[in-house]
């Protein structure tokens, strides 16, 4: 940490190129490593790039929550989304541009493998970071940049990142739901499916701009006549929709949540963090979506299984067109 506290305040009051000499620069600072891997030319640019290796002594992971690539991925998006949340309300310090400027990358509704934070297979934590580093119009605030390298970083790691301040139980939450993701999703070729939507999911989101979920959401029921039961890694067995392999035709009324339905298949794809709502509907990886798009080309292709009877009797069993309608696409 000397060499970086020197470096700081020899080029402090300098023109803004001068914080190049950070570039490659470790800092060994009380509980992680800080590495600086891309530095901005100006304060007016994208945010300089920091690195932080935080040791498996210091963050004190329980075993299980990186004993296998699922559970890893879940632990990092933990962490991920604690340092987001608590970065949010920040703001920024003095100075210009960019300035003071402390984030990390945002997260969705999704359990992502992600470079925001990586667990590693030892339970270290490795952090990506984006700081501004800090300028009055383009002169450098050494002393400034001190106190968020030296001081607000070690803040953030000594009251998020530390043994003990951070929940347990929730990171095995986390850990715990993605888990039981995966073994749905894997459980569904056996069974001959392509898809289980669980009991009591809340499937309806806020908007068709916020993913979250609804409030006051009519929670889901599976028909009896669909009715299965999964497995999962911690919580026993559960039951719900199972859409089999082939054909399967979703009807209803107007705002009946078809839409809605389809939406859930689409992202089952991926995991969902506990809360979403929709943390145990899964559908096979391999899954697409396809949509119906006015306007369409269509090349060649055999529509007899779907439609057979076209206007002025033309055939459908070698189809082409430069513009088809929303429903022959």
């Amino acid at each position: 940490m000397e060499r970086l506290v020197q470096t700081l305040h020899r080029i402090d009051g300098r023109q803004y190129g001068a914080y190049k000499d950070l570039r490659g620069t470790k800092a060994n600072l009380e509980d992680f490593e800080l590495h600086f891997d891309h530095i901005q030319g100006d304060p007016f640019a994208a945010p300089s790039r920091i690195r932080l290796e935080i040791p498996s002594e210091t963050v004190g992971l329980p075993k299980e929550s990186f004993h296998n690539p699922d559970s890893r991925r879940a632990a990092a998006d933990f962490f991920q989304r604690s340092i987001r949340r608590t970065l949010a309300g920040g703001g920024q310090g003095r100075g210009s541009g960019k300035s003071g400027l402390l984030e990390i990358a945002s997260v969705g509704q999704e359990v992502l493998e992600r470079t925001g934070v990586v667990v590693t297979d030892g339970g270290d934590l490795r952090i990506r970071m984006q700081v501004g580093l800090p300028a009055q119009g383009r002169r450098i605030l050494g002393r400034e940049a001190i106190r968020i390298l030296t001081q607000s970083l070690p803040q953030l790691v000594q009251s998020h990142l530390r043994e003990g301040a951070y929940s347990v139980d929730l990171l095995m939450a986390h850990v715990c739901a993605v888990e039981d993701q995966v073994r749905l999703r894997q459980g569904l070729k056996e069974k001959g499916l392509v898809a289980f939507v669980a009991d009591v999911s809340l499937l309806p989101r806020k908007s068709g701009a916020d993913d979250r979920p609804m409030g006051g959401g009519i929670l889901f029921e599976s028909p009896k006549s669909l009715r299965v039961e999964m497995d999962t890694v911690h919580s026993g067995q559960i039951s719900g929709l199972g859409i089999p392999e082939g054909v399967t035709l979703i009807v209803g009324g107007g705002y009946h949540g078809k839409s809605t339905l389809l939406n859930t298949l689409a992202r089952g794809v991926y995991d969902h963090l506990p809360g979403d709502g929709r943390e145990r509907c899964v559908t096979r990886a391999e899954t697409v979506t396809v949509r119906a798009e006015d306007g369409r080309s269509v090349a060649g292709v055999d529509l007899r299984p779907f439609i057979r009877n076209l206007p002025l009797e033309k055939s459908t069993e070698n189809f082409s067109t430069e513009d088809a309608s929303g429903s022959t696409s």
